[in-house]
């Protein structure tokens, strides 16, 4: 289903810099009537439109994750969007060197990173029409590809994306057993100017700093041009598909 005839549209994330962006970039289609705005303090998305049913949630809990998804109704979803994730925090950064690597970061990426879109992913999959091209998109990254890998370091986060990257896969195997018209993929939104990319901006290529409308815009164009033929793989904001 292409962007412009959805209706209905969950985005998980959506307190964030790119969830935020991928909201307003959906509330600018004429076709959409709702867009629930899932994230830890959404309250204050509410002001953008009406259309906006804002929905707190912890991602880490699945009590919590169980009882917000209660707000939509099954079958009714035209498109998922899990835009939430973590590189660091003030306690945790990308490890340069073995020696870095820790317990704590670890788990602590691996529960934003890849629990926590299981999770939801297990809990909204229900939410979206059957037999009606619905699309369920994970934003990962390009650094999750353990054949792009030539640089090494940020183990934690890597991981934690290459981890997500085979969930996106097996449940695309699954779900699409279920409805062959669904779409399951991974997103590479490219480096966005954000708190999470902040400290990391001063390597980046001239014109590759994205804003989040930029890169909401660009994932939403390459979502609209993604079938149940690319279910299960991972594309970069440039449409380009990214190896595992």
């Amino acid at each position: 289903m292409n962007s412009d005839s959805m209706q209905r549209v969950a985005v998980v994330g959506a307190g964030g810099a790119i969830g935020e962006a991928f909201c307003r970039a959906l509330l600018d289609k004429p076709s959409i009537q709702q867009v629930f705005a899932l994230g830890r303090h959404p309250a204050p998305l509410a002001e953008i439109s009406e259309k906006v049913t804002p929905v707190a949630v912890n991602i880490r809990d699945e009590a919590s994750i169980q009882a917000a998804v209660e707000h939509i109704d099954d079958d009714s979803l035209d498109a998922v969007i899990i835009a939430s994730g973590m590189l660091h925090d003030d306690a945790v950064s990308p490890e340069k060197r073995l020696a870095a690597c820790s317990s704590e970061a670890m788990h602590q990426l691996f529960d934003v990173n890849t629990v926590a879109p299981l999770l939801l992913s297990k809990h909204l999959a229900a939410k979206l029409k059957r037999n009606a091209e619905a699309k369920l998109a994970i934003l990962s990254a390009r650094v999750g590809s353990i054949s792009d890998n030539r640089a090494g370091g940020w183990y934690a986060y890597r991981a934690s994306k290459a981890a997500v990257n085979m969930l996106i896969k097996c449940m695309s195997i699954e779900l699409g057993r279920q409805d062959k018209s669904l779409t399951v993929v991974g997103l590479h939104p490219g480096t966005v100017d954000s708190r999470l990319s902040a400290p990391f901006q001063a390597n980046v290529k001239p014109g590759k700093l994205f804003s989040p409308a930029q890169s909401a815009g660009y994932l939403l164009s390459v979502l609209d041009d993604l079938d149940s033929r690319h279910t299960g793989r991972l594309f970069a904001w440039d449409g380009e598909e990214i190896a595992p």
